[in-house]
């Protein structure tokens, strides 16, 4: 589990020691956003971009981040968007992808957390992002289809992170 800068202990729900029993580390990390989990059955992208002179700076790389995750999960069937006054990409009030970017001398880190796999279990000892209002979901748990994985969730996001931010990068050199 990482707590972003926005993040504290106060959303964690189950004592860090009790986690660090059961082989679950609590770190502290530089990106933005609050507490969320890591774990196997998640697509993790932490894309590396010079956002100087790119059209539209941070916000339009979010976004960007963002349309390529909506554009992925639809392709899976899963009608996805976001959420007015929330990152990430939600299916209706619940959330399939966690994003906190960090960014030095203009160059982008962190990244995303797309759920893909049916165990969310590790949800269960936060309050995810801090919203205790929302619920966490997965590829898998929204189509019920198990055969879904990351490989295949890999290439597909691949190919629609390109279409959405390939064209910015490019036009930039």
């Amino acid at each position: 589990m990482t707590l972003g800068r926005k993040g504290g202990l106060d959303n964690l729900l189950t004592e860090a020691s009790i986690l660090a029993e059961r082989g679950v580390e609590v770190v502290q990390s530089s990106r933005g956003g609050d507490i969320t989990c890591h774990y196997p059955g998640q697509l993790v992208a932490y894309p590396i971009f010079r956002i100087e002179r790119r059209p539209g700076g941070l916000k339009c790389f979010f976004r960007d981040l963002e349309e390529a995750v909506i554009a992925t999960v639809a392709r899976f069937g899963v009608s996805a968007g976001r959420v007015e006054g929330r990152t990430g990409v939600w299916v209706g009030n619940r959330k399939i992808c966690a994003m906190g970017l960090a960014v030095r001398r203009w160059v982008t880190w962190h990244g995303l957390s797309l759920n893909v796999g049916a165990d969310l279990g590790l949800f269960s000892n936060i309050t995810a992002c801090g919203l205790a209002d929302a619920r966490v979901t997965s590829l898998v748990l929204e189509t019920g289809d198990h055969t879904i994985n990351i490989p295949r969730v890999k290439e597909v996001f691949v190919v629609e992170f390109r279409k959405i931010l390939a064209p910015a990068a490019l036009v930039e050199g």
